[in-house]
């Protein structure tokens, strides 16, 4: 089946190798179906052998969107997305699911029709359902912004009640997010009420339009952000705090092995030293410094140990900058806890091999009956994670490496600066 997935003929004609691409797309999406149909028969029959089992009603079906997620080679957080979509369009929506096994609709054209409908009851999302999908001939040519705009024009229809109140509901969602960009940038991202959203934007667009010192529209507003939410100006020092890792070779200038900021990622190794240099000759900054220790041919940091029941803030910071984020597979969460992989309970040591980062979600994952979780140091000394979940599948996770570097030393020095900035 794969190999004629991927077989194409490159002395086809061209009309074919369009043909060709449709054909696919329309698999495609056949494909999701067909793993709709089996996330909902999983969650089912876990559920019941949950309830066999006799466990509480509450906690049936734990787990599931977590395995759902690995299967899909995506993270847990999109696992539930992809449980809760599977659900609604085997149990409630079968207009919508044919459509999508036909290919007229797109996976994510039929999310965003679950996403629409997923204030209403039941009978009124089966009637979104008909009236919008019952026919697949009527969807050709919808893009996703009129298949999105449709179903939230019937759903405020059915039950304009439940549309309000779910747009109250949203507003208890704003958030701030932070997630690494190209070329030591990132991505400040705000989710806000939408009149705030616009009045925020048109206050940073107005800056702009007024200003004429050479710099571009979107300097401007990135610089009045800054100096607005930080009350100074965006070339002034800002209070800061961040864990760089890097080698004492690369410090020193021997190498140019990258650097790495924990919670970000690599950095090039002048614009870290260039970093420190700024924090150690700014009065105003200070700057700490902790030596680490790493495996000089994988790059992992060495293990400490711990007779304690809960990992020390020290142990527990030097997992957080072994790991980096969330070490379930495809997981790319910031770490939230810093816990025993082997439970304590069952003989787990309270050492940085038996320490894993993780999320909270992946952390109260893996307490649930039938998972298992089992680190180990591979023979490069780079710290390993296998997990099992309840149906027997196994996923291994690989501790990020630290910046390589030229040492040819047993143990090889690493330095770990916290570098703290404060306002004059």
């Amino acid at each position: 089946m794969f190999d004629y997935l991927t077989m194409i003929d490159f002395s086809t004609e061209e009309s074919a190798l369009v043909e060709r691409i449709a054909e696919l797309e329309r698999i495609k999406s056949a494909a999701a179906a067909g793993q709709a149909r089996a996330a909902a028969a999983l969650d089912a029959a876990r559920r019941a052998a949950d309830a066999a089992a006799g466990v509480p009603t509450a906690r049936r079906g734990r787990g599931v969107a977590s395995e759902v997620a690995l299967a899909r080679l995506d993270s847990p957080a999109r696992g539930n997305r992809h449980l809760g979509f599977a659900k609604a369009l085997v149990h409630e929506m079968p207009h919508t699911l044919a459509a999508l096994e036909a290919g007229v609709l797109t996976e994510w054209r039929a999310t965003l029709i679950v996403r629409e409908s997923a204030c209403l009851d039941v009978e009124d999302r089966r009637a979104l359902d008909a009236e919008l999908c019952a026919d697949p001939a009527d969807l050709a040519g919808w893009g996703d912004a009129r298949v999105a705009a449709a179903a939230k024009t019937i759903a405020y229809r059915l039950d304009p009640h439940a549309v309000v109140d779910r747009a109250a509901k949203a507003e208890t969602e704003r958030t701030v997010t932070i997630r690494p960009a190209p070329d030591t940038m990132t991505y400040l991202t705000a989710l806000l009420p939408v009149a705030q959203g616009v009045s925020v934007y048109a206050a940073l667009r107005r800056e702009a339009d007024v200003c004429a010192d050479g710099r571009s529209r979107g300097q401007v507003m990135a610089d009045t952000l800054v100096e607005r939410i930080t009350g100074r100006s965006a070339a002034a020092a800002t209070p800061i705090a961040v864990n760089l890792v890097l080698s004492d070779e690369t410090l020193f200038g021997a190498s140019n092995a990258p650097a790495t900021v924990s919670g970000y990622g690599p950095m090039p190794a002048a614009v870290a030293r260039g970093l420190i240099s700024g924090a150690v000759t700014d009065p105003r900054s200070r700057a700490t410094l902790r030596r680490l220790y790493a495996h000089p041919a994988s790059g992992a940091l060495v293990a400490m140990e711990s007779r304690a029941r809960l990992f020390p803030r020290g142990l527990a910071a030097f997992i957080e900058l072994r790991d980096q984020r969330c070490r379930t597979p495809y997981c790319d969460a910031p770490i939230r806890h810093r816990d025993h992989a082997r439970p304590w309970v069952a003989g787990g040591p309270t050492d940085a091999d038996n320490g894993l980062g993780l999320c909270e979600r992946c952390n109260y994952v893996k307490e649930v009956a039938g998972w298992l979780v089992e680190p180990n140091v591979d023979e490069i000394g780079r710290h390993t994670a296998q997990f099992t979940t309840p149906t027997g599948a196994r996923y291994r996770s690989a501790a990020p490496p630290r910046a390589p570097t030229i040492t040819t030393s047993d143990v090889e020095v690493r330095i770990g600066i916290a570098l703290a900035r404060h306002a004059a």
